[in-house]
């Protein structure tokens, strides 16, 4: 027997008969592998991933150091909550939601106020039927430099940035929006319609300022 038993031992060891594991085939795959430990697995999220997960943590936090850091934190997280996915909605849907809770968190650790102070004081406009903040704008929909437009977010005040980034461009609801942000919805009504207002200044500013002055600025 233990001859038997070294001839399999030998056998198993024998050089070309250890295979790895397959290539993955896509993020499905990935993702499955991922929950089993398997790191190849994990890497194919993280290189799928992150440009969009730093591009919202840029975005939300309007700083490059803060969000490098905060997209390093937010695969961390995923490494160890990935087990918890279930499939109930998009991978990157669930992604991004994780990621915007975290950035959400950091932002509280650093007692950022999020949202407007004076708006959540004074919601009178919450119940202001006439005006409806929460309706697309087709002036920041259409052609706009892209560069420009991202400058122009980055520049907004935190509490306009947050609701203008997780509304316009992550899609989240009002309601969604006022839970993640402890405020109403009328409040965060508001500050999505006052975000549109500043950045249209701010673009037709861009748009205003010569070429030259710019690099003069940038110098």
């Amino acid at each position: 027997m233990e001859v038997q038993g070294l001839q399999m031992t030998e056998a198993k060891t024998a050089p070309g008969l250890f295979k790895r594991n397959p290539p993955i085939a896509g993020e499905a795959e990935a993702i499955e592998r991922a929950k089993a430990g398997d790191a190849e697995a994990f890497s194919k999220l993280y290189a799928l991933h992150k440009r969009r997960v730093y591009t919202l943590c840029l975005r939300m936090l309007g700083n490059v150091s803060e969000a490098e850091d905060m997209t390093q934190e937010a695969f961390l997280h995923l490494f160890r909550k990935i087990g918890s996915f279930r499939g109930e909605s998009a991978f990157s849907t669930w992604l991004h939601r994780l990621t915007v809770n975290l950035v959400l968190m950091h932002l509280r650790k650093k007692g950022l106020q999020l949202v407007s102070l004076e708006e959540t004081i004074n919601p009178s406009e919450e119940d202001s039927p006439k005006r409806d903040f929460g309706s697309r704008d087709t002036q920041l929909a259409g052609s706009v430099d892209r560069v420009a437009l991202e400058r122009a977010v980055a520049s907004l005040p935190p509490g306009y940035r947050m609701v203008f980034v997780l509304h316009d461009v992550e899609g989240f609801e009002h309601n969604e929006i006022a839970v993640m942000l402890e405020c109403s919805t009328g409040n965060s009504k508001s500050q999505l319609h006052k975000a549109r207002l500043k950045l249209r200044e701010l673009l037709r500013q861009a748009e205003a300022t010569p070429q030259a002055d710019l690099k003069e600025a940038a110098l």
